[in-house]
């Protein structure tokens, strides 16, 4: 049967190691971030972590708190046709899971990764992305992330995984949460 499931979880939480560890296993994954990524870079836009914060604001209010759910579904539902599992990583708000849930009822579950806030911070720190910045950006983008619904979307999550271990250990819980669900 096939799945979908999003991830989500705070900002250096590890959904990208998540997800790294289901592509490696052949999963297709489809990056939310990914998405602001890119239409910061269509506008030419300066890659500062708070144009990141602008521009997915700025999508949402224009367009619905949905926009980037709706955006994805049909290239989901393509993978599906080569795939029994896609990932969608990054899932933020409740009005795009709102959409997911809709559009794929039973086979669509959602995975949580939970990690301390100062580990997430010296996270982000290490990972230097152009979205990353200082302490007063990572709260700004904490702030933001749980306006859209994210505290609820971990609380409500079908699986939680902790992140609080090194990275080899926190691979072994997600291949071993992998194998679980394959297993269905």
């Amino acid at each position: 049967m096939a799945q979908v499931v999003a991830v989500c979880g705070m900002p250096g939480s590890g959904k990208g190691e998540f997800a790294a560890v289901l592509a490696a296993s052949g999963v297709p994954i489809v990056s939310m971030g990914d998405m602001i990524r890119a239409e910061v870079r269509s506008q030419g836009l300066v890659e500062e972590p708070h144009v990141f914060g602008q521009v997915a604001a700025s999508l949402r209010a224009e367009h619905g708190e949905e926009v980037l759910a709706v955006r994805l579904c049909d290239r989901v539902d393509e993978l599906l046709g080569d795939h029994s599992l896609v990932l969608i990583e990054g899932l933020r708000g409740t009005a795009e899971d709102a959409v997911f849930s809709a559009r794929w009822g039973k086979i669509y579950r959602t995975v949580a990764i939970e990690a301390d806030n100062e580990l997430r911070f010296e996270r982000i720190l290490q990972r230097g992305r152009s979205e990353d910045g200082d302490r007063a950006a990572f709260e700004t983008r904490n702030e933001r992330e749980r306006g859209w619904g994210l505290d609820h979307l971990i609380a409500e999550a079908d699986d939680v995984l902790q992140n609080d271990v090194d990275l080899e250990k926190f691979q072994a819980r997600c291949k071993g949460w992998l194998e679980e669900i394959l297993a269905v």
